[in-house]
């Protein structure tokens, strides 16, 4: 590509907007990473990142302006924005981000309160509400099994003395069984074998 009096206007416009930018966004990354106070160990792979971010952006603008050639006013042009924006715009730019991150946490804490109070605050009180009446109907319905006991009681005692000739021959019966099964003996033996198991398990 033939460089024209034209085409190096065009780059030296094009890298003094770089420079510019260059330093407004270097000076929006101090204040973010002060004010968001990121670790230290943080600072240099972000450094890094960004001088690699701004090569490959002025790489990009220069290869459209005049195909990537690295003449003296490339660096000329990089510099005199540097200066202009740390000259003209640099403290602009700092308390324009300041404000942005001031507005910013406004804003969230805004947010926080307001979902504090629409949402946390209603299903608080809405599970305090469900709490309460479950102990209501708890309580309700075991007030209510007690009457019922109380009504029920009779009759049962009234039903239990009417099958009283029936239940009795059945409980001689299974008493006739038991014994014969030795029910209690072997109960016993079963009991007995547990409690040697574990003392032989856990004697010291």
């Amino acid at each position: 590509m033939q460089v024209t009096l034209e085409t190096q206007g065009l780059t030296m416009a094009l890298m003094l907007l770089s420079g510019v930018l260059m330093g407004t966004a270097f000076d929006g990354y101090r204040v973010v990473s002060r004010e968001l106070r990121f670790p230290r160990w943080m600072l240099p792979p972000l450094d890094v990142a960004y001088w690699m971010i701004a090569a490959l952006a002025i790489f990009r603008v220069l290869y459209a302006s005049n195909d990537g050639e690295v003449r003296a006013y490339v660096y000329l042009g990089l510099g005199i924005g540097l200066c202009l924006h740390y000259l003209l715009f640099s403290g602009l730019v700092i308390g324009v981000t300041r404000w942005l991150i001031g507005a910013a946490r406004a804003v969230i804490g805004w947010l926080v309160r307001l979902s504090d109070m629409l949402v946390i605050r209603p299903l608080i009180g809405l599970y305090r509400l469900v709490r309460v009446l479950t102990g209501f109907l708890l309580a309700f319905s075991m007030f209510l099994f007690r009457i019922v006991l109380q009504l029920v009681r009779p009759a049962g005692i009234l039903i239990l003395w009417m099958l009283g000739p029936l239940l009795r021959p059945i409980g001689r019966q299974l008493g006739r069984l038991a014994i014969r099964w030795q029910v209690k003996e072997k109960a016993a033996r079963v009991s007995n074998g547990f409690k040697q198991a574990w003392k032989r398990l856990f004697r010291k």
